[in-house]
C-alpha cells in the first residue's frame, strides 16, 4: 500500500508525516517512543489500513522531522500541541483515534487530558508510556502511606527506571549512545526483547534520534514529577499493560479511573518493543476492537476476563476443587469429565464466581476426542492459559494378578489421557505464542514403588517423566509444565477404584474399607487445588502434597534402597 509523506508545521517545528489507507476512514495516529521513528509502527499500520486511514509521525527531534533549538523545546505541552497539530492536518473535520507507545504515549497523554480534548480525540490507547502528572500523584500517594506495599512497589519500579536517573547524568548518556549503545542496539533487542534487526528498524538516525531524545527526559521528569498537575480526560482510554514489560510496572496503572473514568484495561504477554514488533497483529485487533466500540457509542470495554483455566475431571474430588479455586480467582473456567452432570454441577458453582464456565463430556482416553475438545474450546472460549489434566482412575493389585485389559484400561486413562490432554492443548498454546501453563496430576506413587499398586504407579511414574521432558521442550515458548504429585487425599477414587483378581462382591468390600481409611486421613482436595494454584502462579515444577508424599521423595533422595525396601510391605 502506498505510503504518501507530507509535512506539518507545529510551532516551527517541521513534523514528517506519513499516511496510508483512505482518508474516508476512521483516521488512527501512531505515535512512537524513544528511540524509535514511525518505522516502529510498520507492522499494525499496515494491518490498520485496510480499513483505516493511518497516520504516523517522526516525532520532534527525532527522523525526518526537526529539532527544536534548545532543552525548552521539549517540553511536555509542546509535545501533546505537536499531536493536535498533526490531528488538525489530516483530519481536519472529524476527531482521531490516538494509539501511542512509551515516550510517544507520555506526550499523548499531554493532548487527551487538555481541556475539550474530547472534540479532537476520540479514543486513545496507550502502550507503556503512564502520563507523568499521574505519575507524580502516584508517587506521593505511596511515600504519604508508605506501607509495606507501597514501599515495596516504590523500590521495584525504581529500578526498573534505573536509567531515567542515567539520562540526568551530563556527558554520560550521549557518550554511551555515540560510542557504544547504539551499535549494540540491534543485540540489545534481539536478546533482551527476542526481537531480531529487521529493514528500517533499527533506524539509521538511532544515535542523532537517541542523543536528542534524552532532553525530553531532562526537560520533563524532575519538573513534572515535583509539581504533578491534576489531568483527568473524557476521552475514552484503553490501556495495554505488557506482561513483561522491563521498564513500566503494571502497578503504576492503580487508580488510573481517577484521571481517565472511561478506562478499559486490556492486557497483552509482550515485552516493551516486542509488543509492536512481534505482536503487531494483537495490538492492531485491540485497536480496531477499542476504536469500533467508541463508534457504537461505547466508552468502556467489557472488564477483562480472568485466565481461561481448562481442568479434565472436573466433576468431582480435586479437579472439582481444581476448578472451583481458579474460579474464585476470576478465571473462566471449562470443564470436563465423563460424567457430563458432575461436570456441569462443577461449572454451574464455577459460574456463581466468575461467568463464563462451561462443562463437556470427554472420554480423555480417547485421543481424537481430546482434540476435537481442544479445538471447541478454542472456538467457543479462546485458547487456554492454563490446562490442568487431572482425570484419572484408581486401580490396585500385583503385576501379575493384573490383567492385560486392566492394565490397558489403567494406562488409557492416567497416562494416554494426559498425553492426549498435553499435545491438543500444548500445541494451541505454542500456536498462540502469548505462554501458559500446563499442570499434570501424577501421584506420589511415580516415585514410591508398591507391590500393590503396578499399573496406577506406572501410570503415574510415566505423567512424571513425560511432565519433565515437556517442560524442557516448551521452555522457548513460556509454557511452564508443573508434576502435581498428592499422597493420600480423601476424594472418590476410591469408591470407583477397581481391584485386581476380586468379585463383585469383594470388590465392594475393598473400596468400602479403602474409602473408610482416606477418611481417617482426612485431606481434602481443597487443599490439593491450592498447591495446583499455587505452582501456577509460582510456575514450580515438581509439587508434592501431603506429608507422605514429601517425606517419600526425601526418602528417595536420601536412601533410594531403603525406598525399595519399603516397597516390599503390603499396603492393599
Amino acid at each position: 500500500m502506498t505510503i504518501r509523506r507530507r509535512t506539518v508545521d507545529s510551532g516551527g517545528v517541521p513534523l514528517a508525516v506519513y499516511e496510508q489507507g483512505d482518508p474516508a476512514d476512521p483516521t488512527v495516529v501512531l505515535v512512537h517512543g524513544y528511540p524509535d521513528t514511525h518505522t516502529v509502527w510498520d507492522d499494525i499500520a499496515a494491518d490498520l489500513a485496510g480499513d483505516h486511514h493511518v497516520v504516523r509521525y517522526d516525532v520532534r527531534g527525532a527522523g525526518r522531522s526537526g529539532a527544536p533549538a534548545d532543552r525548552s523545546g521539549y517540553r511536555l505541552p509542546l509535545l501533546g500541541a505537536d499531536l493536535l497539530a498533526v490531528a488538525g492536518a489530516v483530519s481536519p473535520d472529524a476527531p482521531v483515534h490516538v494509539v501511542a507507545h512509551d515516550w510517544g504515549s507520555i506526550q499523548s497523554w499531554e493532548a487527551v487530558t487538555e481541556p475539550g480534548a474530547h472534540h479532537r480525540i476520540a479514543s486513545y490507547t496507550s502502550l507503556s508510556g503512564p502520563s507523568l502528572d499521574h505519575i507524580g500523584h502516584w508517587i506521593r500517594h505511596r511515600t504519604r502511606r508508605p506501607t509495606p506495599r507501597h514501599l515495596r512497589q516504590l523500590a521495584v519500579q525504581g529500578v526498573h527506571s534505573w536509567y531515567i536517573t542515567a539520562f540526568h547524568l551530563p556527558y554520560l548518556a550521549p557518550a554511551v549512545w555515540r560510542l557504544l549503545l547504539a551499535r549494540a542496539w540491534p543485540l540489545v533487542l534481539q536478546r533482551l526483547e527476542d526481537v531480531p534487526p529487521r529493514p528500517g528498524h533499527p533506524q539509521p538516525t538511532l544515535t542523532r534520534d537517541a542523543v536528542r531524545g534524552i532532553e525530553l527526559y531532562r526537560a520533563n521528569f524532575r519538573p513534572v514529577l515535583r509539581r504533578p498537575r491534576e489531568r483527568r480526560t473524557e476521552v475514552p482510554v484503553q490501556l495495554v499493560t505488557l506482561r513483561r514489560d522491563r521498564y513500566v510496572s503494571p502497578f503504576l496503572s492503580e487508580g488510573l479511573e481517577r484521571w481517565a473514568p472511561n478506562l478499559t484495561r486490556r492486557t497483552l504477554d509482550a515485552g516493551h518493543w516486542s509488543a509492536l514488533l512481534e505482536k503487531g497483529a494483537t495490538v492492531a485487533h485491540l485497536v480496531r476492537e477499542h476504536v469500533g466500540r467508541v463508534a457504537d457509542g461505547r466508552t468502556q470495554g467489557p472488564p477483562e476476563s480472568g485466565r481461561l483455566v481448562v481442568v479434565t475431571g472436573g466433576g468431582s474430588g480435586i479437579g472439582r476443587a481444581t476448578a472451583l479455586a481458579f474460579a474464585a480467582q476470576g478465571d473462566r473456567v471449562v470443564v470436563c469429565d465423563l460424567d457430563l452432570a458432575a461436570a456441569e454441577r462443577t461449572a454451574e458453582a464455577c459460574a456463581a464466581a466468575a461467568p463464563g464456565a462451561a462443562a463437556y463430556r470427554v472420554d480423555v482416553s480417547d485421543g481424537p476426542a481430546v482434540d476435537a475438545f481442544a479445538r471447541q474450546v478454542a472456538e467457543a472460549h479462546g485458547v487456554p492459559d492454563v490446562v490442568v489434566n487431572n482425570a484419572g482412575i484408581g486401580h490396585a493389585g500385583s503385576f501379575l494378578q493384573t490383567t492385560e485389559k486392566e492394565w490397558q484400561r489403567v494406562l488409557d486413562v492416567n497416562l494416554w489421557g494426559v498425553i492426549h490432554g498435553c499435545r491438543a492443548f500444548g500445541s494451541l498454546m505454542v500456536e498462540r505464542g502469548e505462554g501458559g501453563h500446563i499442570v499434570n496430576l501424577a501421584s506420589a506413587a511415580a516415585y514410591l514403588p508398591a507391590t500393590s499398586l503396578a499399573a496406577y504407579a506406572t501410570s503415574k511414574a510415566g505423567v512424571l517423566m513425560l511432565s519433565d521432558c515437556l517442560r524442557a521442550e516448551l521452555v522457548p515458548h513460556r509454557i511452564a509444565v508443573s508434576a502435581v504429585c498428592p499422597g493420600i487425599v480423601d476424594t472418590g477414587i476410591t469408591r470407583t477404584t477397581t481391584f485386581s483378581g476380586l468379585d463383585p462382591e469383594a470388590q465392594a468390600a475393598r473400596q468400602a474399607k479403602a474409602s473408610k481409611a482416606y477418611a481417617r486421613r482426612g485431606f481434602p482436595p481443597e487443599k490439593v487445588a491450592a498447591e495446583i494454584v499455587r505452582a501456577v502462579r509460582t510456575r514450580r515444577a515438581f509439587v508434592p502434597v501431603t506429608v507422605e508424599a514429601k517425606a517419600a521423595h526425601l526418602l528417595g533422595r536420601i536412601s533410594p534402597r531403603l525406598l525399595r525396601r519399603l516397597a516390599r510391605l503390603d499396603v492393599g
